[in-house]
């Protein structure tokens, strides 16, 4: 299984960035995607949900600048981030969550990808 995230960069406040989390070795459209991001010094945080029916779920902080989509041709998850803020500096990471009844929980983390918004 590999998760393949990119999209990081620098950029000034206000601006925008595109994240992309590409999934390999797993069965895509059955699975909960997400983001996450972990700033230095602080815990890591959820900050958009897919779930595998479609439904978004988004962190109070980041509603309303980030969303959250999936392509299950291409095995594709995005974070589109508009109006950057310094305090969404973090390395961002993709995870994905398979939930089958009768089984445990398989989860899979990809490496981060590093956002830096400088005021």
């Amino acid at each position: 299984v590999q998760l393949q995230a990119s999209g990081g960069g620098s950029v000034q406040a206000g601006g925008s960035l595109r994240l992309s989390c590409v999934a390999s070795g797993i069965i895509f459209n059955l699975n909960a995607m997400g983001w996450y991001r972990q700033a230095t010094g602080k815990q890591r945080e959820s900050v958009a949900l897919s779930t595998d029916g479609g439904d978004e779920i988004y962190a109070d902080s980041v509603k309303g600048r980030f969303t959250i989509s999936r392509d299950n041709a291409k095995n594709t998850l995005i974070l589109q981030m508009n109006d950057l803020k310094p305090e969404d500096t973090a390395v961002y990471y993709c995870k994905s969550d398979l939930y089958m009844l009768g089984h445990p929980k398989s989860t899979h983390w990809g490496q981060g990808t590093l956002v830096t918004v400088s005021s």
